[in-house]
């Protein structure tokens, strides 16, 4: 099969077994974008319960982001993990957003893509896969994520080099398909799930994987 091929019938299979994922969680495009700055290295629950402090305190907001210390707004996001190191990624992305758009997430996203993606790679802290989370789920923006469970699974399975770089594994998807945000958003959102429940770090179920298919290529 071509990899076009192999990638739709691979993302087919996903959504066959695991059904519609409906990620990323969040109200607003602003929430998302706190979510994926807050999910560096923690899992999702605690970001949650990162998340709800913040609305709590009716602090969800650019503008009021901005204006907090780093040092309240760390103990709101402790929850999280690395509460100090992410407060201060925070204030640097949430500076850029007031500073270069007056706060408004619609006019940082009414940017070209590519443009603004190299604008969020030079904020301190956001590398490529915060980047394109952000520009994929909060800016609707057809930039496909790569994370540890996309170079685990396809690596495993030989579609890509396990030493690949981000750029080579997001080119894979890019080149193959066809740059849209819904099947972007749904496929590596099928990529996350397969990677916590099935094909994990620590043992692959391949018995029970949807994507036992390749082992029989």
């Amino acid at each position: 099969m071509q990899k076009r091929e192999i990638l739709l019938k691979i993302y087919h299979c996903l959504f066959d077994f695991f059904g519609p994922l409906n990620w990323w969680p969040g109200d607003t495009p602003f929430e998302i974008m706190v979510g994926a700055i807050l999910t560096q290295n923690t899992a999702w629950g605690n970001v949650e319960k990162a998340i709800n402090n913040l609305k709590k305190a009716n602090l969800l907001e650019a503008q009021k982001l901005y204006q907090i210390e780093e040092e309240e707004l760390a103990e709101l996001i402790r929850p999280s993990g690395y509460y100090k190191v992410k407060a201060q990624r925070l204030k640097n992305l949430v500076t850029f957003l007031v500073e270069e758009y007056g706060g408004s997430e619609r006019k940082m996203f009414a940017e070209d893509g590519e443009e603004l993606r190299e604008k969020l790679l030079a904020i301190k802290g956001i590398g490529p896969e915060t980047a394109d989370s952000i520009l994929l789920y909060a800016g609707n923006k057809p930039f496909f994520v790569v994370d540890a469970y996309t170079r685990r699974i396809f690596s495993r399975h030989q579609l890509i080099p396990e030493a690949a770089t981000y750029s080579e594994i997001q080119d894979f998807f890019t080149q193959n398909l066809d740059r849209e945000v819904k099947l972007f958003n749904e496929f590596h959102a099928q990529i996350v799930m397969l990677g916590k429940t099935i094909c994990t770090s620590k043992k692959e179920n391949c018995t029970s994987c949807p994507l036992a298919f390749l082992n029989s290529k």
